[in-house]
C-alpha cells in the first residue's frame, strides 16, 4: 500500500512501518507520523482527528464508516472482531463475513485475509482451493504477500520454476521474504542464477524507491508508540 501523505509505497511488513488510524482507516507511514509529531501535530496526520483512547468512540467512528459501505472500515471492523480488540468479543466467523463484504467492495487486503482464514481454518473450514483462489485474486491486484504465498504453494508442490516466477514478482515489489526464499532456492539448485540475480536487482531498486529521510529517522528511533492493527503474517516457504 501507499502512504496517503508522502505517496510512497510503505515498506514491508506494513505493520512495522505504518500506523492504521481508526478515525479515517488510513495507513500512515512511520516517516510521515514522525514528521507530523516533530511539527507539534499529535492528531491524525491525515484527517487531523484528535487521538482517542476510548474504544467506544473508535468503534462508533468505524461503524459510521461501515454504514456508508467503506471497504477499509469494514475490513478494519473485521480485524477488530478477529482479534477481539476495542472491547469486542472475539468472533472469527463474523470477521470472515465482514471481510467477504469488504472484498466484494474492492478491498484487496480482505481477499488476502480470506485466503489466510481458509488456509488456517480460522472462522471457516480449511479449504486449500479457496485459499489459493483468494490469494490469486489479491495477487493479480498487486498484493505482495499473496503473491509470495502463491510461490510457497508452487514450491511445496515441487513446481520450482513457477514458484521462482512468483517470488521474482514479489521481490521486485520490495518483499524481503521473497528475495530470501529465492536465494535459498538458488543455493539448493531450485532456481537459476539469472532468476536470483533478477530478483535481487529488482528488490534493491524497490527498496531504494521507498526510502525517505523521515522514514530512516523513524527507523533509527525504533518502533513508534502508536497503535497498529494487522492480520497475521503469511507462512514462509
Amino acid at each position: 500500500g501507499f502512504c496517503p501523505i508522502c505517496t510512497l509505497p510503505i515498506p514491508f511488513p506494513l505493520n512495522q512501518h505504518s500506523v492504521l488510524e481508526a478515525c479515517c482507516t488510513k495507513k500512515i507511514c512511520n516517516g510521515c507520523v514522525l514528521a507530523a509529531t516533530k511539527r507539534g501535530m499529535f492528531d491524525c496526520a491525515f484527517c487531523r482527528t484528535p487521538p482517542s483512547n476510548n474504544d467506544a468512540c473508535d468503534l462508533a467512528t468505524i461503524r459510521a464508516r461501515v454504514a456508508k459501505k467503506d471497504p477499509a472500515a469494514i475490513l478494519f471492523l473485521g480485524q477488530n472482531y478477529f482479534f477481539g480488540q476495542r472491547g469486542l468479543q472475539k468472533d472469527t466467523r463474523r470477521a470472515v463475513k465482514l471481510w467477504e463484504e469488504a472484498a466484494e467492495l474492492g478491498s484487496i487486503e480482505a481477499l488476502y485475509n480470506l485466503g489466510t482464514a481458509y488456509s488456517l481454518g480460522n472462522g471457516v473450514q480449511k479449504d486449500e482451493a479457496k485459499r489459493t483462489q483468494f490469494w490469486a485474486r489479491a495477487a493479480m491486484q498487486g498484493h505482495v504477500e499473496s503473491r509470495h504465498n502463491l510461490g510457497c504453494i508452487e514450491g511445496k508442490k515441487g513446481e520450482h520454476d513457477r514458484a521462482a516466477r512468483h517470488f521474482l514478482i514479489s521481490a521486485n515489489m520490495g518483499y524481503k521474504k521473497s528475495i530470501d526464499t529465492i536465494k535459498r532456492m538458488f543455493i539448493d539448485g531450485e532456481a537459476t542464477k539469472d532468476q536470483y540475480a533478477g530478483a535481487l536487482k529488482g528488490y534493491q531498486v524497490a527498496v531504494e524507491e521507498i526510502k525517505s529521510h523521515d522514514r530512516d529517522e523513524a527507523k533509527r528511533l525504533g518502533s513508534l508508540e502508536r497503535k497498529t492493527s494487522r492480520y497475521y503474517c503469511s507462512k514462509d516457504y
